[in-house]
């Protein structure tokens, strides 16, 4: 199998409407863990996780039960399990994403949970309550599929990236709000306050996420015709923007302060796996040596372990 069958096409232009659909909807579940799960440094505790069949919240405690919410973009169904056995399901389809909001709140009563989900998106220009976007809201299955296989073997270039870094490096994991796959190192510093000014979204939430020294690195589904893989650092290092990384197609993007390489030359790639991994090292290492990040442990690699082991 080659590099473009492992590595879907899917032009941002030919699912933008059902991204966004996706984006509301997304939102909607992540507010559940936002008000489950237990507080973790830098908002930890609310991103979701790509999972066998799409996204999942994971385990989170419920009125003394486990509850866990799926999105399954293999049969397309917003999936609600307990750990008393009980299951119930939500359809996805085009429907207003009030609906949606309606039926994932009765699902959740048939479930006897009642969770406080926060009223409006957030990370977003348009923040219309959930409850009162009432215009239809496009969702093609077969490009939710697709936009998930993305996903997949994003997270798995990703996940071996983080591997190979000894300090402290948050999951692998779907921010809701950005709607992006990110992983993220730490120097080990504090920075300085985070200025905030995301659209719909408290300044205190980017003070916290950003209250260390950082590296990030992800995939989002825009920037260029099918999406970008991003690396950043905050606080930026001078040098940083006009440094050079690779491979050849990065470049640094004075709108989104981020480098961005364009998902289809990775996916053109006669090795997609290491023309993304040059990408992220490059951008890391150029971060870590302008802002004269320490050496120990940040610049150790794991050691090589047995299979076996």
């Amino acid at each position: 199998m080659d590099g473009e069958d492992r590595w879907p096409e899917l032009a941002v232009a030919d699912w933008a409407d059902t991204r966004d659909t996706l984006h509301r909807w997304v939102q909607v579940v992540g507010k559940l863990r936002l008000a489950l799960s237990p507080v973790q440094n830098h908002w930890w505790h609310v991103p979701l996780y790509v999972n066998g069949v799409g996204l999942t919240t994971s385990l989170m405690p419920a009125s003394g039960r486990g509850l866990e919410v799926q999105f399954d973009f293999v049969d397309h169904r917003l999936l609600l399990d307990t750990t008393d056995g009980r299951r119930r399901t939500v359809e996805l389809a085009p429907r207003a994403v009030a609906d949606f909001h309606a039926e994932v709140r009765a699902r959740l009563a048939e479930l006897d949970l009642s969770v406080p989900i926060g009223p409006r998106p957030v990370e977003v220009e348009d923040a219309t309550p959930f409850a009162d976007d009432r215009h239809q809201a496009p969702y093609d299955p077969d490009a939710a599929t697709l936009f998930w296989l993305s996903l997949v073997q994003a997270h798995r270039v990703l996940t071996a990236f983080r591997g190979g870094f000894r300090g402290k490096c948050s999951p692998v994991h779907f921010f809701w709000g950005a709607f992006d796959l990110a992983v993220t190192r730490f120097s080990g510093r504090p920075a300085p306050r985070h200025p905030g000014g995301v659209p719909n979204c408290p300044d205190r939430v980017m003070q916290e996420a950003y209250r260390a020294e950082v590296c990030s690195a992800g995939f989002w589904p825009g920037g260029s015709r099918e999406g970008s893989f991003y690396s950043y650092a905050y606080p930026e290092p001078p040098g940083f923007r006009t440094a050079r990384v690779d491979p050849a197609g990065a470049r640094y993007d004075d709108a989104f302060g981020e480098f961005l390489l364009p998902y289809h030359l990775v996916r053109q790639a006669s090795d997609p796996d290491a023309v993304l991994t040059a990408f992220l090292r490059s951008t890391y290492e150029v971060s870590a040596d302008l802002g004269a990040w320490p050496a120990q442990p940040t610049g150790s690699r794991l050691p090589q372990l047995d299979s076996n082991q």
